[in-house]
């Protein structure tokens, strides 16, 4: 089984790779390599992801429409992972063209080569971000999400849509995951729990947004790939109970679904805090600051249906998954 993993340079899509080669899988990996963060810890996912026969990695933008329609016919895959976006909330703020060209743009070019290349599945990644405005907790996959507070959010119920419109009228099987908080070793640096470690180590003030009073559904990254692995083994279906007059994603005239992928325990910001400080030894300076324009104040995963439909259990705490982080990061930057 070929598998193409769009992003596999990043933190998800590495982490998924490696992941899938240990299986015995061939990974044809795909990243553009761009310096919205670091692009050195890439290079290092990179290196890591060589050591294994069965990877293979492209650096292209699926923007590159040709380059990318090359990778498919030389490789002719039987299932995609895209996982390449444009990522973060408040960057879209700055630089709204990077996520369509990115995110819409990019992802019809996957999209296209899934309809010529008969591709048996494509997973692909989508965000709790595209709640937006919604207040009612937990959040469902049969909640509207027709009031984004981002581009980037925008971006993701687009792919959602765009998903949809293929499945239905080229039968690809297409599973949608709604991403709450991803965090882990081989992080992003522009994520908090990077931020802070660095800054706290360095003794310098973290800024804390809505002066600490968010809750997020922190998701460590094994309980992360483990549900994107159980998509990638169980291909979207038609639902023969469809009902037009209430649709929703569990009911489809296509082979096309969203699930929440999520820990399912919110955790308070400031309890976060906390246990890094904890496995850092340090305290934190803390600097409190307003609500950002686009950030979402609270978010909670109703995996009902992820758990249903794939028994998918997250397993990893927070403070057991913080300390992992610790540990990966001292050791990666000889702290």
């Amino acid at each position: 089984m070929k598998i193409v993993v769009t992003g596999s340079a990043g933190f998800i899509g590495y982490s998924l790779s490696k992941s899938l080669l240990s299986q015995g899988k061939v990974v044809i990996g795909i990243d553009n390599h761009n310096n919205y963060y670091d692009p050195k810890i890439k290079e290092s996912r990179v290196q890591q992801l060589t050591k294994y026969s069965k990877y293979q990695h492209y650096r292209l933008d699926l923007c590159d429409k040709n380059k990318l329609e090359d990778v498919f016919r030389d490789h002719k895959p039987s299932k995609v992972v895209n996982l390449a976006a444009q990522a973060g909330v408040r960057y879209s703020m700055e630089n709204p063209m990077a996520y369509i060209n990115s995110n819409i743009v990019g992802f019809t070019n996957i999209l296209e080569n899934c309809r010529n290349y008969k591709i048996a599945n494509l997973v692909y990644a989508s965000t709790s971000s595209v709640y937006g405005a919604n207040t009612k907790m937990p959040f469902s996959e049969n909640d509207s999400v027709s009031h984004p507070l981002s581009v980037y959010a925008a971006s993701k119920i687009s792919n959602e849509l765009l998903a949809h419109s293929y499945s239905y009228l080229f039968k690809i099987p297409t599973t949608g995951l709604r991403f709450f908080t991803v965090y882990g070793p081989w992080g992003r640096p522009d994520m908090a729990l990077f931020k802070f470690t660095n800054n706290i180590l360095q003794n310098k003030p973290i800024d804390v947004f809505n002066h600490g009073k968010h809750t997020r559904d922190f998701t460590y990254i094994d309980d992360i790939v483990s549900g994107v692995i159980k998509a990638i083994d169980n291909p979207a279906k038609i639902n023969p109970y469809w009902d037009s007059k209430n649709p929703d994603p569990s009911s489809s005239i296509a082979p096309w679904r969203v699930y929440n992928i999520g820990n399912n325990k919110p955790v308070q910001l400031m309890k976060y805090i906390s246990a890094l400080e904890f496995s850092l030894g340090k305290k934190a300076k803390i600097n409190f600051l307003p609500l950002q324009k686009g950030d979402i104040p609270d978010t909670f995963a109703n995996i009902d249906n992820l758990n249903s439909d794939f028994d998918y259990k997250p397993s990893t705490s927070v403070t057991e998954g913080i300390a992992n982080f610790v540990d990966w990061y001292k050791s990666f930057y000889q702290k």
